[in-house]
């Protein structure tokens, strides 16, 4: 990988009996190389040129610099950074695109001077068949990290120069995209340059990655309502690029009977899908299968995203498919309501609409991400997303568990997989959520590591118990939820960009209950109603004295809280009218030091869980007095997972940093 100065007289030896037709090898020669002279041999590059090939015209080099302006902005904090730390040190740092060409460079002034004298510049074409062995243009023959030194390079005029580089790739499917070289004179050879572009590549593809997110995202959103209707049709959903990123659940079965072949599992492109191409009726290219009205361009704001590939129903012979049987020992269903989202209470226009957004995904088995407040009732939505369907419903909080436990129940295990496990294994919550519904409550609790084997389950559609060697074959319908920002998640390193896009290709926001403080009132009353049936109590009613305390309430808790005071106040109250008299005394002492105003926020202008969830765990702490069971029961979490709070936010019993 690394070149190595002392060889210099060797190499040049090489070199001159490389070109006298001596084919004696010589050991000090690196293979890579080697390698690189055959091909510029090949390409019949002249060994005495002096400089680079001629630079392409301004207004080309305009239109070059317009077609790859995505990585030039990706790439703009980094060659800022250049242009700080490589001033004074004789090196100069340049982004090329695919074929070579330099679009941009940067650094020290004397080194970007010194390159124009062998058109080391933008506009000028650095690939191996025109300017001969060189970083540049030898990353990109070969496809990974090069640094070449002095008489290593082919053309005599560039026998002064030492360079690194390396291919930038693309983050989802790995495709070369440009290159990221740093080069000097040859005093400038250090083999830590060779580390400092790897670095500075990875953060251009990092910033790569997060667009791209931030894209697919926007289309994911643009698309769901056509996934939701699409019914019984195949339907693959491809990005910009043509790379496909989500499929229905028929989508393999029509691409099969319809004479197609397609790895929905990996991302590979297809050209001839990519948005531009098809958005101007381009299609030049496509696969014999694929009818031109099965495409359908996706554009968002004007710009072209994304194409729908829709294989109608007619297209193809439609052969039932047994749904596989629940496993023994999974609950049994019970036939679905008539509305499955009847237990929802509310009078707010805002949750009526999501409720309806819910009872139409509730139709497809599209996977769908809950985004909520702890106590929202985001497992009452996926009950009611999986009460149209079939099969069994299991459920599983991925937060408050040890790596080790999560993984026993997600996955099962074998007999004798670990000391004390049971005798013939344990069926996982996967598998018996096999051909019906499996519901991840804060999935963004879930180990990095252990993201990889969710998402091999989900493209393959196969598990492996923890001991076995066997994979087992599973179908099931996701529910996912979480009250943290996945997107910010993925950028802090502590969730996975593929596993998010496989999972929220559906999502809903469900607001918390001080958002929706008309509410409060009527799910109180109702609560109230139903635990005094439950004690065998006459209908009661609620004083406006209590009426005005709930509403003043933050509720960090949400409807969870709001149902647990209510079942306490009933259980304390003597009369049928409930009263402030029975609701907790600290409740009630947080409502008096609250702000006034039915809009108050929580202290400290916290808005919500997942901005400030440090912040309303602290709080109820405090109001709690340091009672840790108490400050469990307010979140409406459980003391466990407050626990596992505690230790991530560094969080003592009072409340404060330990």
């Amino acid at each position: 990988m690394f070149s190595n100065p002392g060889n210099e007289p060797e190499v040049t030896a090489a070199w001159e009996a490389f070109l006298s037709g001596d084919g004696r090898p010589l050991e000090t020669l690196r293979s890579l190389v080697d390698a690189s002279w055959q091909r510029c041999l090949q390409a019949q590059v002249d060994p005495h040129a002096r400089r680079g090939p001629q630079p392409v015209s301004d207004q080309d080099l305009f239109l070059l610099r317009e077609r790859q302006r995505e990585m030039l902005e990706a790439s703009a904090p980094v060659m800022a950074c250049a242009r700080d730390f490589l001033s004074e040190t004789g090196t100069l740092m340049a982004l090329a695109d695919t074929s070579g060409t330099i679009l941009a460079t940067e650094g020290d002034v004397r080194a970007i001077g010194s390159a124009e004298t062998i058109r080391l510049m933008p506009g000028v074409s650095w690939s191996e068949d025109l300017a001969g062995t060189n970083a540049i243009g030898t990353a990109l023959a070969v496809g990974q990290p090069v640094q070449i030194h002095s008489a290593e390079h082919f053309c005599e005029g560039i026998k002064r120069w030492t360079c690194s580089a390396t291919v930038l790739r693309h983050p989802l499917d790995g495709e070369v995209v440009g290159v990221l070289d740093v080069s000097g004179l040859s005093q400038t050879y250090n083999r830590q340059t060779l580390a400092l572009v790897v670095t500075a590549a990875s953060r251009i593809e990092n910033r790569l990655a997060a667009s791209e997110m931030e894209r697919r995202y926007r289309l994911l959103d643009h698309a769901v309502g056509r996934l939701a209707r699409a019914g019984q049709d195949g339907v693959v959903l491809f990005d910009r690029l043509g790379c496909p990123i989500k499929a229905n659940e028929h989508a393999a079965d029509a691409i099969a009977a319809a004479g197609g072949e397609l790895d929905l599992a990996r991302a590979r492109r297809l050209p001839a899908l990519a948005a531009q191409r098809v958005g101007r009726g381009k299609l030049a290219g496509l696969p014999a299968w694929i009818r031109p009205e099965w495409l359908e361009p996706l554009v968002v704001q004007g710009e072209p995203m994304g194409t729908l590939l829709v294989v109608p129903t007619s297209a193809r012979t439609r052969v039932p498919v047994p749904r596989p049987s629940a496993p023994a020992g999974a609950a049994p269903v019970a036939p679905p309501a008539a509305d499955a989202f009847s237990s929802l209470v509310t009078a707010d226009a805002g949750l009526q609409d999501v409720i309806a957004k819910a009872r139409q995904l509730s139709r497809s088995r599209a996977p769908v991400l809950l985004h909520g407040e702890t106590g929202v009732g985001k497992e009452e939505f996926a009950r009611g997303i999986h009460g149209a369907g079939t099969g069994a419903y299991v459920a599983l909080n991925c937060g408050g568990l040890s790596r080790e436990l999560l993984a026993s129940e997600l996955f099962g295990y074998a007999e004798g997989a670990f000391t004390g496990a049971r005798k013939g294994g344990m069926v996982g919550k996967i598998e018996a959520a096999n051909g019906g519904t499996l519901f991840l409550d804060e999935i963004g609790e879930m180990p990095l590591d252990m993201q990889p084997n969710l998402l091999r389950v989900l493209e393959q559609g196969e598990l492996y118990r923890l001991g076995e060697n066997t994979p087992r074959k599973v179908r099931f319908r996701l529910i996912a939820a979480t009250h943290r920002d996945l997107r910010q998640e993925i950028a802090a390193g502590r969730f996975r960009m593929d596993l998010y896009y496989r999972i929220a290709v559906t999502s809903l926001r469900i607001p918390p209950l001080r958002e929706r403080r008309g509410d409060i009132p009527l799910l109180a009353r109702f609560f109230l109603q139903r635990f005094r049936t439950e004690q065998g109590l006459e209908p009661g009613a609620l004083s406006e004295e209590v009426v005005q305390a709930l509403q003043a309430y933050a509720w960090p808790g949400n409807v969870r809280e709001l149902r647990n005071i209510i079942e306490g106040a009933v259980l304390l109250s003597e009369g049928p009218v409930l009263t402030l008299d029975a609701l907790p005394r600290e409740f009630l002492e947080t409502v008096q030091s609250a702000p006034s105003g039915p809009a108050a926020a929580p202290a400290g202008g916290v808005c919500s869980i997942a901005e400030g969830e440090e912040a309303l765990i602290r709080r109820a702490i405090e109001a709690s007095g340091g009672n840790l069971t108490l400050a469990a029961r307010q979140l409406g979490i459980a003391k466990s997972t407050l626990y596992v709070k505690l230790q991530r936010y560094g969080l003592s019993r009072a409340g404060a940093r330990a």
